[in-house]
């Protein structure tokens, strides 16, 4: 079974995107599937199958893209900054 996704884009913004990449529809399998990955939702192996690379250009698009396995988000950086300010107050003095 395949996933079927929609996206729903403005016409005109659709027409712009696609005059701008002639792969659109592969670029954007390739964004939500590397966000899946970021979020530990895909293993990298499921990784590579979903954009049918093998292991090496797996790695070699990873890094490209600046994401690495283990990586922290924006939202548990700012979680553990909440977390820190709960336990130490927001007058942490960074030298102590």
């Amino acid at each position: 079974m395949a996933l079927q996704v929609t996206l729903d884009l403005p016409t005109d913004v659709e027409e712009r995107l696609r005059r701008e990449s002639a792969t659109l529809d592969a670029d954007v399998q390739e964004a939500f599937a590397l966000e899946l990955f970021r979020r530990g939702k895909l293993t990298h192996f499921e990784l590579s199958r979903v954009l049918g690379l093998d292991r090496v250009e797996t790695d070699a698009l990873l890094k490209q893209r600046g994401i690495f396995e283990q990586s922290l988000t924006s939202e548990d950086v700012e979680q553990d900054r909440q977390t820190l300010e709960r336990l130490f107050g927001s007058g942490i003095d960074a030298k102590n």
